[in-house]
């Protein structure tokens, strides 16, 4: 009877490890419909009785443009061709701040926001941390860096609603996402922290500084010339063990 009872979480474990593996898999080719933060928005506007209309639209890589990749890249995460996932010293500085009290610095990665937001629930619980971490390596393992970003910017929240890049550029700037100038990439980049408060369009004096930065450090990376090095394919870390 107890070996009976517990085959059943271990049988669990194997089917959505295999489940998860497979779905993984099949994003890296085919678009995925929707994300788990657009589920979770829709019934949070159902509850609160507040109707939302959800806006996306698909961009492939090469109509994305290069300016607000590396925007996105020199904001969130100037690590990301170099890791496998999990920026280790940006985790660890976070921790140290935040044993310290006051306000509460995150240290997710590009890849890590990318799975939260296509597989998982908002919220800081350790079940949810856990499924992170195991998606964030499905995708590093699965996919290629330029698929990653391609996807996270494609699902990326920018405002109440307004998912992906191509909804974002027409929500705030009235242009599709291809005719994006450097300056409207940046101010993009610069709300995603928190893009259901602050405006790209009507940015306030921290975003507009913010912004600034961020060009500068786009420029120290290098600009496309970062994304033309940006390896498309690589060798997992365990391949000479």
């Amino acid at each position: 009877m107890l070996r009976s009872l517990l085959r059943l979480p271990i049988k669990f474990a194997l089917w959505f490890a295999i489940g998860s593996a497979l779905l993984v898999l099949v994003f890296r080719w085919v678009p995925p419909p929707g994300t788990m933060l657009m589920v979770e928005r829709k019934i949070e506007s159902l509850s609160d009785k507040q109707p939302i209309n959800l806006q996306r639209t698909w961009r492939p890589w090469d109509q994305l443009p290069d300016s607000l990749k590396m925007s996105v890249i020199a904001s969130e995460d100037q690590k990301f061709s170099e890791h496998w996932g999990f920026d280790v010293d940006a985790i660890q500085a976070a921790m140290e701040h935040n044993e310290q009290g006051g306000s509460i610095r995150g240290a997710s990665t590009i890849s890590q926001q990318t799975a939260k937001n296509l597989f998982l629930w908002s919220g800081r619980s350790w079940a949810r941390k856990g499924l992170e971490v195991w998606f964030t390596a499905l995708i590093e393992v699965m996919w290629p860096k330029q698929r990653i970003l391609e996807v996270y910017l494609n699902s990326a929240e920018w405002d109440n609603g307004v998912f992906g890049a191509e909804a974002a550029a027409r929500h705030y700037f009235g242009i599709g996402a291809p005719y994006l100038s450097q300056q409207q990439a940046s101010l993009l980049a610069a709300v995603l922290p928190n893009p259901r408060v602050w405006s790209a369009s009507r940015p306030n004096a921290y975003v507009v500084r913010r912004a600034e930065w961020i060009r500068q450090q786009v420029r120290q990376l290098g600009g496309s010339d970062y994304l033309v090095q940006m390896p498309h394919a690589r060798k997992a870390p365990w391949a000479d063990l």
